[in-house]
């Protein structure tokens, strides 16, 4: 299936050069995760074989050395740049948090294991160029929606502490996130998963979204029961794709939700 029209036009216009957003942000730019020729279970050298992160990062003297990988979703074919994108890291850089929102390899071109390179390789990425952006190596954490959640629960069972011989110095540094928020969509079981060892984790879906919502509250007891950190909040009225929740009377307070739980988890200032 071809991507819809104005998914295309933003993948697009992310690919040949930065996103233009408010005058009062700094400019973003982008960063390929692999070099050219090089992109592990690459299908062809078009703009969409070649995944990469674009750089969102707080005004100057605002950063308290946090950052964040987010993976938008749109059912696997497409990206929503917008509402679980864009809309997802100004807000993260009103939190003095530098955030890089991934364009991940799709469906029905690539299959999951393209897109957990893809996931791992975006942290590694921002892990190995904290000092570069003034990050703390230890807080970078990974926000994904629907395909992108599915992602990153895939991404954090196949995340390991980097292999110290690699000729690939990025293969050398930590792929695990700090911290995970999975918004309408747990993602599904791993083989070998270990929910104990999991990263704090913060869950979020509305009831009439059936099946990531029941989702959503499985993985909570699974976690819980396995004594990993979980928060979990399930809206009783809306759907899926509710995005940043901009201007709704849903679900325009979830992201102060997510801030409370990062400030607790230690990983924004204020926590008590």
């Amino acid at each position: 299936m071809p991507l819809p029209f104005v998914s295309r036009a933003l993948a697009i216009a992310a690919l040949c050069g930065t996103v233009a957003l408010a005058a009062s942000r700094i400019e973003n730019y982008n960063i390929p995760l692999w070099a050219e020729g090089r992109v592990p279970l690459a299908k062809g050298n078009g703009p969409l074989d070649a995944p990469f992160l674009t750089v969102f990062l707080p005004p100057e003297g605002a950063s308290n050395g946090g950052s964040v990988v987010i993976a938008p979703g749109g059912s696997n074919i497409m990206l929503m740049y917008g509402g679980e994108g864009m809309e997802i890291a100004e807000r993260y850089n009103d939190w003095g948090v530098a955030a890089f929102v991934l364009t991940y390899r799709l469906s029905p071109h690539y299959g999951e294991d393209a897109r957990v390179l893809d996931g791992k390789r975006a942290i590694q990425l921002v892990r190995s160029r904290a000092s570069e952006w003034k990050l703390d190596p230890n807080r970078v954490g990974f926000i994904g929606f629907s395909a992108g959640s599915n992602m990153g629960r895939s991404v954090v069972a196949a995340s390991g502490a980097g292999d110290p011989n690699a000729t690939d110095s990025l293969e050398r540094v930590s792929s695990r996130p700090d911290y995970l928020a999975l918004v309408y969509g747990s993602g599904r079981p791993t083989p070998g998963e270990s929910l104990k060892s999991f990263p704090p984790t913060f869950l979020l879906s509305a009831a009439a979204d059936t099946g990531p919502a029941m989702g959503s509250a499985q993985l909570f007891m699974d976690l819980t029961r396995a004594g990993a950190v979980a928060e979990i909040h399930v809206y009783q009225k809306g759907r899926h794709g509710f995005g940043s929740g901009y201007a709704s009377g849903n679900f325009s307070d979830w992201m102060p939700r997510l801030e409370h739980f990062l400030k607790q988890g230690g990983f924004l200032p204020g926590g008590k």
